[in-house]
């Protein structure tokens, strides 16, 4: 390969690199606001995250256009091509993770007449590793770092934990009183919809390790070391 063509084929990278950092940032405050909005009832906000998805949506077919792009005119091989190929995965799981905040705030949209069934304890602390989870996948995205990878996906253990406690927090509601049954399922929505943000966040991470390693394969916290080869 000629001088010339990495040079060209390292900014192309650059740029993709960059604008899925960006998305990233999209993602994170997405999950931010949708919170925000739903514990201080914030119609406005809840319906600029709605808004804002359109956004994302815009910038993940940007980010697959590029790829493209690169493969047809840079024609790249090995390390390369599965950077680029895995850069696509990523924007589709980052949209999808922009998805499940829009989802939080069509949720709080839809309940806004109601008060909260109780305090919310667990749900803010969800949002907070799950925001850390992508941050910390994009960063083994960007630096090949596998072991941050391997880290990462570790700590949706803690995400399943605390979805399972409250699922039985608001059971318990339910069964004291039908006339919970709403309000405790549109919670039960809400944290949903923050562990399936968690799980895209591993998602991330196995194709973080793809992009370094050229292996491929499923990321748990009971063994995430067993992968096995693209090849």
């Amino acid at each position: 390969m000629t001088t010339t063509i990495r040079t060209a084929l390292n900014r192309e990278e650059s740029i993709i690199k960059d604008d899925i950092l960006r998305m990233g940032s999209m993602v994170e405050s997405a999950i931010d606001r949708s919170i925000v909005a739903l514990k201080q009832r914030d119609a406005a906000l809840a319906q600029q995250v709605v808004d804002d998805d359109k956004k994302v949506n815009q910038l993940r077919f940007k980010i697959e256009e590029e790829c493209l792009a690169l493969i047809a005119t840079q024609a790249p091989t090995a390390g390369d091509l599965r950077a680029v190929i895995g850069a696509t995965h990523i924007a589709v799981e980052l949209e999808r993770m922009a998805d499940h905040a829009t989802g939080i705030a069509t949720i709080t949209l839809r309940m806004l007449d109601q008060p909260l069934l109780k305090p919310l304890i667990d749900v803010p602390i969800m949002a907070g590793i799950v925001k850390e989870m992508t941050r910390s996948a994009l960063d083994a995205f960007v630096h090949s770092d596998v072991e941050l990878a391997r880290s990462v996906a570790l700590r949706d253990d803690e995400v399943d934990q605390l979805y399972q406690q409250i699922f039985r927090e608001l059971l318990t509601y339910m069964l004291e009183d039908p006339k919970n049954i709403s309000r405790a399922t549109f919670l039960l929505w809400v944290a949903h919809n923050l562990e399936r943000i968690g799980d895209r966040a591993v998602n991330l991470c196995e194709r973080a390790i793809f992009i370094a390693t050229g292996q491929l394969g499923e990321l748990n916290a009971e063994d995430n070391a067993e992968l096995h080869s693209a090849n």
